[in-house]
């Protein structure tokens, strides 16, 4: 009996998975302890995300609880529908800044009317995600290179370490206008640190570090985070120089209904796509990023679904846009996660916390959140990435340098554009300038080599297309050829357009008058075929891997 192949055997499996909901896939191959791997990472990214949760939603103009609030129900929806394994979604600070902007001008920040529309453009962003994913856009993702992730990847792990520092040393949340802002500010502000303060950060990366080293099945971060709450509570009772979390209001998070009137709609429609879009950039950058970190691939469509229903459903359950988050998911690998559940379970056990653990939240220092951030900044950073890119080629380099300055310098979802943009014009730049390389006659077809053997001819090898683009800088090269026979070894032309079309005729031209031809060895069928439907050949001039033109 032959037994089956391993491709054969995987075939079914997988097409029978992708009939499952995005959340079922792959659960009977769960590796032994990952449930409890996933707890662990959840309830650490649950008590971690108070206080940025806090942060982004004075960001957007909102309450604070509405920052919780969005990593309660959004975040549970883009884990389950979504694609990525380890991206936790939730409020993120570009998504934060860029609403606030779009929504000053119609209402008062926090006012009422202020958090209908929030709502509205939450669901109206989620609409066109979804749509963008049900259309099957997601090859837009395609465009976000390798080099691009790595520098948005490490700008954007600079960007989280440097927020962090005024917590490390005791100072409060420094207000500036980005990465090169902040600089000034906290030189400015080194006078009123704490010596306690960066004692508990210390303390909490000592313990962190050992743990991890020492005892790896430990929830490292957990424990390192109740070790410097008594350590600050020693040092400091009153909390007068170390920073606790600030209170928290209590509750789930109460039913709401987006404003879905004509006027409302037309008036936030292009905010919303334009913030819809911001989110689609930064869970793409970010799922990308994680994903190739695990050797994994992820779904781009399913990705850009999970945030459409998240977003959707989220303004029905007082959450504002949400997006992948640089930090908690970094955190969330940094933790032990193992599949989406971690994500679903750091939601869910947000909900105890709101409810009941607002009290004890408040004893924990800032200090050693901000230590915790650090560690796991230092680990989104892909050294071995950045290496490779830096030893590929200066195209590569340049594309992550740009994106990394540009992350540091600009909004994170204009350091994507930014790379994207310099990907491309570095590519059409290499496109346009296709190797014409000199070769020989022994390369040709043997009845070419013997028709010309004692002719006065030019062998010349075109490697890569034929297209308007391209055709300035070939021509350039075959204008040098002075002999009346020219042989192009057409096999690297993998298309062919009308510009290429007219340049093969005018070259045809310029040997007929030296009284030789243009001949193209081993044309592809394409292209023969392309040549033929425009006229510039008959079928008794294509002969034996040879077009005469």
């Amino acid at each position: 009996m032959t037994m089956p192949s391993i491709g054969d055997e995987s075939r079914p499996a997988q097409g029978s998975q992708r009939r499952w909901p995005p959340f079922m896939r792959g659960w009977g191959q769960r590796p032994p302890g990952s449930l409890r791997r996933d707890a662990m990472a959840g309830l650490t990214g649950a008590v971690l995300v108070v206080p940025q949760g806090v942060a982004y939603a004075l960001l957007a103009g909102l309450p604070p609880q509405y920052g919780l609030y969005t990593a309660i129900v959004p975040a549970a929806l883009a884990a389950l529908f979504g694609s990525s394994k380890q991206m936790v979604s939730g409020p993120t600070a570009a998504l934060s800044i860029a609403l606030f902007a779009t929504l000053q001008p119609m209402a008062q920040g926090g006012s009422a009317e202020f958090l209908s529309l929030v709502l509205t453009l939450t669901f109206l962003a989620g609409a066109f995600q979804l749509l963008l994913g049900v259309a099957r856009l997601g090859v837009l993702v395609d465009l976000v290179s390798h080099s691009v992730v790595t520098g948005f990847t490490a700008g954007a792990a600079v960007i989280i370490a440097a927020n962090q520092l005024p917590y490390v040393l005791g100072l409060p949340s420094l207000d500036g206008n980005g990465f090169l802002d902040l600089w000034p500010r906290l030189i400015g502000h080194l006078d009123r640190g704490h010596p306690d303060a960066l004692l508990v950060a210390g303390a909490t990366l000592v313990l962190c570090l050992a743990i991890r080293r020492w005892r790896p099945a430990w929830p490292a971060m957990l424990l390192a985070l109740v070790g410097a709450s008594l350590l600050a509570g020693v040092l400091d009772p009153a909390g007068g120089e170390i920073p606790r979390i600030m209170a928290m209001p209590g509750g789930l998070p109460p039913l709401s209904a987006p404003d879905l009137s004509l006027d409302t709609l037309q008036q936030l429609a292009p905010g919303a796509m334009a913030l819809g879009l911001l989110g689609l950039v930064e869970a793409a950058a970010i799922s990308r990023a994680f994903a190739a970190r695990a050797g994994e691939r992820i779904d781009a469509n399913q990705e850009f679904i999970g945030q459409g229903l998240s977003n959707l459903a989220g303004a029905f359950f007082s959450s504002y846009l949400s997006s992948g988050s640089f930090t908690r998911s970094g955190l969330n690998a940094s933790a032990g996660a193992v599949s989406p559940l971690a994500a679903v379970l750091s939601a869910v056990l947000l909900v105890p916390i709101v409810l009941m653990a607002a009290p004890l939240l408040e004893q924990v220092p800032m200090p050693a959140m901000g230590a915790l951030l650090l560690l796991v900044a230092a680990k989104l950073i892909d050294r071995d990435g950045i290496r490779e890119a830096l030893a590929t080629s200066r195209a590569e380099t340049a594309v992550l340098m740009i994106t990394f300055f540009s992350t540091l310098m600009l909004a994170l979802e204009f350091a994507v554009y930014f790379g994207v943009l310099a990907s491309l014009i570095l590519y059409l730049r290499r496109t346009t300038r296709p190797p014409v390389v000199t070769s020989d006659l022994a390369q040709a077809p043997l009845s070419l080599q013997r028709a010309l053997e004692a002719s006065d001819c030019e062998v010349v090898r075109i490697d890569g297309s034929l297209f308007f683009g391209a055709c300035e800088s070939v021509a350039q090269r075959l204008e040098q050829t002075a002999r009346p026979n020219l042989v192009v070894l057409a096999a690297g032309i993998n298309f062919i357009d009308l510009g290429g079309i007219h340049l093969l005729q005018r070259q045809a031209r310029l040997c007929r008058a030296r009284g030789g031809r243009l001949y193209l060895a081993w044309p592809k069928p394409d292209v023969a075929s392309r040549l033929q439907r425009t006229g510039v050949l008959d079928d008794d001039q294509a002969h034996d891997n040879v077009i005469t033109i």
